[in-house]
Parts: structure tokens; sequence; C-alpha cells
């Protein structure tokens, strides 16, 4: 196994315990990291404006964003790919008849349909984010790169079957985000990795999660967290010990990085 250059990571699950906190040893080993010359990016579903107090914790300026539409390399923007705005409307007109909320996010900020809905205050809460402003077509306004959609799973199949423009990727027992059909965190990375002179080859790739398994398929090494969803285990090379038990450090350690 070639020894990567470059690392991407996740960061629920992943870098951010459920807590959403970032372990200590997880911040010293991406320190470390920098400190050796190994490039460290961010590969995530979350959109910008969400994970920007991280990268700037640990000086983090290359990232894939939204499951792969929005993706940032230097500081500049490489590859954008935003939700077609006719097409979110029909989805919407559909939601809005099942009575299933929805959330509209752009680079910079994100806005709910609907005003204090119990399902998009549990979802956001659990990633500690607060509750978005109202604004009902801010879609029609902004560049729409994923919306989060508030349903169960039987539901979902019903807009998979409907709707094959969008991906629903399930991220919580309440929603799904809606990304392109045809993005991935694994095309984002490529975009990134090709961007800054890197091949698949170097890459490296943690996570832990169902939008996690394009990403550690195609990097050069895959290591799924020891927290991780089986199937998202089953796709990676290797296997470390959960985000809570320093598994950063020691899933770097596995591949000769620490």
């Amino acid at each position: 196994m070639k020894k990567p250059s470059i690392v991407f990571f996740d960061i629920d699950g992943t870098l951010y315990t459920e807590e959403m906190t970032l372990p200590l040893s997880a911040k010293k080993a991406v320190e470390e990291l920098q400190r050796k010359g190994v490039y460290v990016a961010i590969a995530t579903g979350r959109a910008p404006f969400m994970f920007e107090p991280l990268r700037q914790e640990l000086g983090i300026e290359t990232f894939v964003s939204f499951n792969g539409s929005y993706v940032v390399a230097e500081g500049e923007v490489i590859d954008k790919k935003p939700l077609e705005t006719a097409k979110v409307a029909q989805l919407h007109k559909t939601a809005g008849q099942l009575q299933h909320p929805m959330v509209f996010l752009d680079h910079e900020q994100a806005a709910a349909d609907s005003e204090e809905n119990q399902a998009i205050a549990k979802g956001l809460g659990d990633l500690k984010m607060p509750y978005p402003p109202t604004k009902k077509d801010y879609y029609k306004e902004k560049e729409i790169f994923q919306a989060l959609l508030f349903c169960g799973p039987e539901a979902e199949q019903e807009y998979r079957n409907n709707y094959d423009t969008f991906r629903f990727v399930r991220w919580h027992q309440l929603a799904v985000d809606v990304v392109p059909s045809g993005g991935s965190k694994a095309e984002g990375l490529q975009a990134a990795a090709n961007h800054l002179g890197y091949s698949m080859e170097d890459t490296a790739a943690f996570g832990d999660a169902l939008n996690d398994m394009e990403m550690l398929k195609e990097a050069g090494v895959g290591i799924a967290m020891g927290n991780a969803l089986e199937e998202v285990k089953q796709a990676a090379d290797i296997v470390t010990s959960p985000v809570y038990e320093d598994g950063v450090k020691q899933g770097l350690e596995r591949i000769g990085l620490l």
C-alpha cells in the first residue's frame, strides 16, 4: 500500500463525537500530519458555514461539502453542482402536500419552509445547530446545493421512485439529504485531489456513514471508524477504533502516517 500524501476526513462520527466535540487526540493527530507535510482536507455532507469554526481550528482550506456538490481547494471554489430550481419546486410542492417539512441550504446559510417544526428542531438540534430562519421560497432566490427533507423511510422510497434527478441520502432517522443524482463525496474528493496535483492513489479517506461508502472505496486507502455502520466497514480497507477511542489517531498509525 502506497503511503498517502493527502487525507480527507468526514466530520460527524469521524472527527466529531456524537456530542459534536473534537477529541484532543484527533486534533493533535491532524496537527502532526500537517507538520509532516501531509495535506489535510475535509469531506462532509455539511454545508460550508456549518463547519467553518472547525476549519479555522484545524487550519484547513480544502474541503468537499454537501456530499460532493460544492468543492473548495485552497479557498477557491473549483466545482459546484446546484440543485435545479424547477425540480426543487416540484419536490417542495409534493413535500408540502405530504406535510414533510424542508430546509434549503446554500453555501452561506440555511432556511426552513416552516416555523417551529419538531422534526426540523430535532434533526438540526442533534447537529448542535440552531433552528434556521423561515424563508419558504429561499430556493428561488439562491443557488441551493442541498435540501433536507424530513420524512420516514417509506416516504423516502416514494420520493426516490418519483425524483430520479435527486439522490436521497439518509443521515437521521427523521431526515434525508437531497443532492444531485450524479454527486458523491468520491467525485468531490477526486476533483480536489486532481486540482491539487494528487492522484487517487495518493489519497486516504476516513468515514463512518452511508454517504462515505463511495469515498472509502475510491480513495487509495479507505478507513472506516469503529463506530461506522457494518456496510461501511465492509467498503473500507481498514477499520480503526471508534471516534471516542482515539480512532483517528489509531487509523493514521495503522497506515503509517503517525
